[in-house]
């Protein structure tokens, strides 16, 4: 005889039967065992810990089961974490299984960009702190924990369904247990900047039927307001933006899926960025229902990326504006070295020389433009040392005296025990002066340019800020100007642009700011307002200690210097021969040559010809310092002389082999190169000076 059970006794063996959850598993990738043991230790009370010491074993552990969360390194030999990553995200079956990337380096921007991009849901950085990766992990293995009990109390409905009435009570515990899984989920939704919405298909305005709690959040909006005015949607779209999005989804009742990027003013007047996205949900007959979307706030990923965008493009025109420099320099040097000749060697008449004087103030014009060029694209030659501020305003003060006009007032306002700068004096004080010269020309109808300084730290590394972490000086111009647009803003100090009318200004001053605090080590920030004026600020580094004074080389009153053999090489053939021209005229003998082949030919055939090396530095196939290498091996002793279009600091610092006497030079200028170069000068001088005493 069989006993018959009854609906809840076969409701409770079937539960039974089917078992608990089983518990989450964490799959941990990392090359290291210690890694590996560390991890799995701190993990150990919270899920399964799976190890994999290679992206390869990893990707096979993930085809024998279901994982909660992969904790990723970034960097394995091998497949590292991002070509794990990306097949992981390729395949359908572990496609949605959350990736957290583990880094013991690369904290930058541009790195956590293609983190997230290659589908990693957040970073945890080595040294691993036990309670952050816990709680993290914790929410994963929950979120999977709920899915899995999700799925297993929808069974369960399922087995109430079948059962009598006397099974209401266990259903309605189930429910309730439900609900509460959804209220869990709702939950870490609402702290994500992302809005779930549903809209009708045919809904002309846009409206949605429903959005997730935290609409009002992201967008600054109550979801009744936009019930109240379906237009606004619409309205608030980015003017530049409205006509696309309007064109995406007019074909969302195709069928087309919708993702869309584009730009929506919030309640505060900001735009924001959204990545709006949704799909067409169909009934069993494959007629549309509705749309089920999501509305993601990508605004500091879009910041990132415009921030990112301006850095490439400020490097790359700072590559542009040195090689001009360079080819500018040299035309420029071979123009008034033959200036100087056409003066020495040909007797002029007044008109002549006037004619004469004024080109060579033109070609001394193109010089200084060349210097900003330079200054901008960071490759002018510094002299750092320690600079007071108060003696600082002194200097500005009396340069600016003559320039600013009676409707423009100047005034300095000095935090007190404000810190000295580290920077190069004349080249501060010139930024300075274009800055309140700027000022002043933005303040026709005159006004107040107020200087300021205080004192400022970086205690840590931010990011998008372009210092590195300590002390800095921050000088700052503010004007009461007309301001300037802010769309505008990313450009002025790019060089040549100019906000100002039509031969009122080359566009090269704010540029040469930027360059001279980048190499100075400093950045350049620039805020303005239309109507109220500009701030423009200089963070430049705290003044450490003295500076050693560098006793300048005399060349006066100088007898007779003895006669030089010199092997002058320079491949471009104008500079060559004007500088040949003016070393003759100092009295020395010149063998010139286009290339370093012929050069060190020369002085294998007779190693004792030659004084001094005077040799370009930027030449085909070998550089300047190299050649002074070269030939040294023929002529170990021989003193050598770098001239160059641009100073590339770091190279010509590096190789300390030689002097550097930078392009278009005075012969005065080159006459000190030569004594400051050459021990057979240096001794003559030395010789003189005692016969003077």
């Amino acid at each position: 005889m069989h006993a018959t059970l009854s609906p809840a006794q076969t409701l409770a063996l079937s539960s039974a039967e089917e078992g608990p959850v089983p518990r989450a598993r964490v799959l941990l990738v990392d090359d290291d065992e210690r890694n590996l043991l560390a991890v799995s230790t701190v993990l150990e009370d919270v899920a399964d810990v799976v190890v994999a010491n290679s992206g390869e074993e990893a990707l096979r552990q993930l085809l024998k089961g279901e994982f909660a969360v992969i904790l990723l390194d970034v960097y394995m030999p091998g497949m590292d974490g991002y070509e794990t990553a990306q097949i992981i995200r390729s395949r359908d079956q572990t496609k949605r299984v959350p990736i957290v990337f583990l880094s013991a380096v690369n904290k930058e921007a541009q790195h956590l960009i293609r983190g997230y991009s290659m589908g990693a849901v957040d970073y945890v950085f080595k040294p691993v702190d036990a309670t952050i990766l816990r709680s993290k992990v914790a929410v994963f293995v929950d979120l999977f924990t709920m899915t899995k009990e999700i799925q297993r109390k929808a069974r369960q409905e399922q087995a109430l369904l079948d059962a009598n009435l006397r099974a209401n009570a266990e259903r309605l515990r189930v429910e309730q247990e439900l609900r509460r899984a959804q209220q869990r989920q709702e939950a870490i939704i609402e702290s994500l900047p992302i809005v779930l919405y549903l809209e009708d298909v045919h809904a002309s305005p846009r409206m949605p039927k429903f959005v997730s709690g935290n609409f009002s959040a992201v967008t600054g909006y109550a979801f009744e307001e936009i019930a109240r005015d379906p237009s606004m949607w619409i309205d608030r779209l980015h003017p530049e933006d409205r006509a696309r999005v309007i064109e995406a989804m007019a074909g969302r009742p195709f069928g087309r899926s919708l993702s869309v990027e584009y730009r929506w003013q919030c309640a505060d007047g900001q735009y924001k960025h959204f990545l709006d996205q949704a799909v067409l949900l169909r009934d069993p007959q494959g007629n549309p229902v509705e749309y089920a979307g999501t509305l993601l706030d990508v605004t500091e990923r879009k910041e990132l990326e415009s921030q990112l965008t301006q850095a490439r493009k400020m490097d790359a025109i700072g590559q542009l504006t040195g090689g001009i420099a360079h080819d500018f320099n040299n035309l420029l040097a071979a123009v008034l070295g033959g200036l100087g000749m056409i003066e020495r060697r040909v007797a002029l008449t007044d008109d002549q020389r006037k004619i004469v004087g004024m080109t060579r103030h033109a070609a001394e014009q193109g010089a200084g433009l060349v210097k900003h060029l330079l200054a901008f694209a960071r490759r002018q030659k510094l002299a750092p040392a320690v600079i007071e501020i108060d003696k600082l305003s002194v200097s500005v003060t009396d340069l600016l005296a003559h320039t600013l006009g009676g409707l423009v007032e100047l005034h300095w306002a000095l935090e007190p025990d404000v810190s000295p700068v580290f920077a190069d004096s004349a080249q501060l004080e010139l930024a300075l002066m274009n800055l309140v010269i700027n000022a002043r020309d933005a303040m026709p109808d005159g006004g107040s340019i107020t200087v300021s300084a205080r004192n400022a730290e970086i205690a840590a590394a931010q990011p998008g800020v372009d210092l590195a972490p300590g002390r800095y000086v921050v000088l700052s111009v503010q004007d009461t100007g007309c301001g300037i647009e802010q769309h505008l803003l990313d450009q002025v100090l790019e060089p040549f642009f100019t906000t100002k009318a039509v031969g009122k200004g080359t566009g090269l001053g704010l540029s040469m700011v930027y360059g001279f605090a980048q190499q100075s080590g400093g950045v350049v920030r620039v805020d303005s307002e239309v109507g109220k004026g500009t701030c423009v600020e200089i963070w430049l580094p705290e003044g450490a200690a003295q500076q050693a004074d560098v006793i300048p080389l005399m060349v006066e009153n100088l007898g007779s210097p003895p006669t030089l053999n010199i092997l002058l090489v320079d491949d471009h053939d104008a500079v060559r021969t004007t500088t040949a021209a003016l070393l003759e005229d100092l009295g020395h003998r010149v063998t010139h040559t286009a290339d370093a082949g012929s050069a060190v030919e020369l002085a294998r055939q007779d190693p004792h010809a030659f004084d001094l090396l005077i040799t370009d530095y930027a030449m085909p196939r070998t550089s300047g310092t190299e050649l002074v290498r070269q030939l040294r091996t023929v002529c170990p002793a021989i003193p050598a002389l770098i001239i160059t279009g641009y100073a590339d600091a770091d190279k010509l610092a590096a190789s300390d082999c030689a002097a550097v006497l930078e392009k278009p030079f005075s012969p005065e200028q080159l006459k000190m190169a030569l004594y400051g170069t050459t021990p057979l000068l240096r001794q003559a001088q030395s010789v003189d000076r005692e016969a003077v005493a």
